[in-house]
């Protein structure tokens, strides 16, 4: 079975900063210094996928192996309650409503929280993020440090 090429994205936006000297002697080594650079940005974003590493892709033995795992085990406790909560693996199916922020908070690094847990959690002035209040200083490092230069 032959497999078809990946089809290449366009880039048509050059995007420009500064560095400096001893970073921009690593980068122009690099074999593909743009390549690089969107990956390290995307990682940024989110995490590398355990089982593709970031590929988009697994073995058939991988997905097979996994797949089941998965789907057996893809329920989290409520941070307030304990409930067990079915996750979703994206927001994708998710329609627009109160449920889309709470689960988005979850698959961002956020705590997660059963719908009738999350108005009563307070939300955090910055982001949104709702964190009780004896996390609060934990969260703001977590998540909003890098913000204060």
């Amino acid at each position: 079975m032959s497999r078809k090429p990946a089809k290449k994205t366009q880039k048509s936006n050059i995007v420009a900063f500064k560095v400096e000297d001893d970073l921009a002697e690593f980068l122009n080594n690099l074999p593909n210094k743009s390549e690089f650079i969107r990956k390290a940005i995307l990682a940024q974003f989110g995490m590398t996928c355990p089982l593709c590493t970031g590929s988009g892709v697994v073995p058939r033995g991988v997905h097979e192996h996994y797949q089941p795992v998965i789907r057996d085990n893809n329920k989290h406790p409520c941070e307030k309650c304990r409930t067990l909560i079915e996750i979703p693996l994206s927001v994708d199916g998710v329609t627009a409503g109160p449920d889309k922020p709470r689960l988005e908070q979850f698959l961002r690094g956020g705590l997660l929280y059963c719908s009738k847990c999350y108005p009563t959690v307070p939300a955090c002035d910055d982001c949104g993020w709702h964190v009780p209040h004896e996390r609060v200083a934990e969260h703001f490092r977590a998540v909003h440090a890098h913000h204060t230069h």
